[in-house]
């Protein structure tokens, strides 16, 4: 597989990644099974995965895994949350992120993290001392790399400042364009790489998701949402048939085309999925189907929140929708 450079930082990583996250879902496979899957995308030139301390067991599944692998791969994981609780809110103080740190380091098997994200950013604490602690732990040789993750423009040149940003995380799509008005031109700008998650809408841009499997309390996955939301899915479709290619494929493809500093990092817990994502590094869209995909995606109106109320209201207060 390609590899690509995380902005100007030089911290290079396979063209695609793996979120780590679903493993650690209910009904997601047994941990056997999740090793494996993990040292197949090895096997298969994945080298970037992600994971984070507020996703359970994730970095326990994902340190076991690739221990034995560890010079081969790019481990990035999260702070930010107090207790590693999504629930318990954000906590952002810096003696939580050097606490954060260590055990990280423990769960992952590892004496130093490639990439290390604010979760999201923390209104209670200013981004500037952030920056600042993370700045430490990389002169401690803990920490390679400094990441944020749904962090605004505004935020995002402040920690800058401090100390250079190597990622923004942020869910970008055909589903979500939002980063392209301000974030992506500012990442440009700062020599700044973005990581993708979310890259298929969630699973939706594959037109192969049951409608149980959408009702995960996402307001734009609503019944009614979902039909104003379907001419997407549906143009996606046609476009992967005129190239023999799945839909999943073109999604991927197509956020590979916009810029040489964006990796995407679907997750999966299927073996065929991983190769069917990993396919689509190899799926090439002329510049002409490139500009008819975009054309199509300016009439194309896509309705729905991504986060229930709660989850969204603070995210606009904290104004790093």
């Amino acid at each position: 597989m390609n590899t690509r450079k995380l902005g100007n930082s030089g911290l290079e990583v396979s063209a695609l990644g793996f979120g780590a996250m679903g493993l650690s879902f209910p009904n997601a496979p047994t941990k056997e099974e999740s090793i494996k899957l993990i040292r197949s995308a090895v096997e298969h030139g994945i080298t970037f995965f992600d994971t984070a301390q507020a996703y359970g067991e994730n970095e326990l599944l994902i340190g076991e895994a690739l221990q034995p692998l560890r010079k081969e791969v790019v481990i990035a994981t999260k702070f930010g949350f107090k207790d590693g609780s999504i629930q318990l809110g954000l906590d952002s103080r810096p003696e939580n992120i050097k606490a954060v740190a260590e055990a990280s380091l423990k769960r992952l098997r590892t004496d130093v993290i490639d990439l290390f994200y604010q979760h999201r950013p923390d209104p209670n604490i200013p981004i500037e001392d952030v920056a600042g602690t993370v700045k430490d732990l990389i002169q401690q040789g803990k920490v390679k790399h400094f990441g944020l993750s749904e962090a605004n423009a505004e935020t995002i040149r402040k920690a800058h400042a401090v100390f250079p940003v190597t990622a923004l995380q942020s869910e970008y799509s055909m589903f979500w364009r939002e980063p392209e008005n301000e974030i992506i031109p500012t990442l440009e700008e700062l020599g700044i790489g973005l990581v993708s998650f979310s890259p298929l809408g969630k699973g939706f841009l594959t037109g192969t998701l049951k409608e149980a499997e959408l009702n995960m309390g996402f307001p734009r996955f609503s019944e009614e949402n979902r039909a104003t939301n379907q001419p997407l899915v549906d143009f996606v479709a046609s476009i992967a048939a005129e190239k023999n290619v799945t839909p999943a494929q073109i999604a991927l493809s197509w956020l590979l085309a916009q810029k040489p500093f964006i990796v995407p990092i679907p997750g999966t817990s299927k073996l065929h999925r991983l190769h069917e994502n990993i396919g689509a590094t190899n799926v090439s869209l002329t510049n002409d189907e490139l500009n008819k995909i975009n054309s199509a995606l300016t009439t194309i109106k896509i309705v729905g929140e991504r986060y229930p109320a709660q989850i969204q209201n603070t995210a606009e207060k904290n104004n790093d929708r």
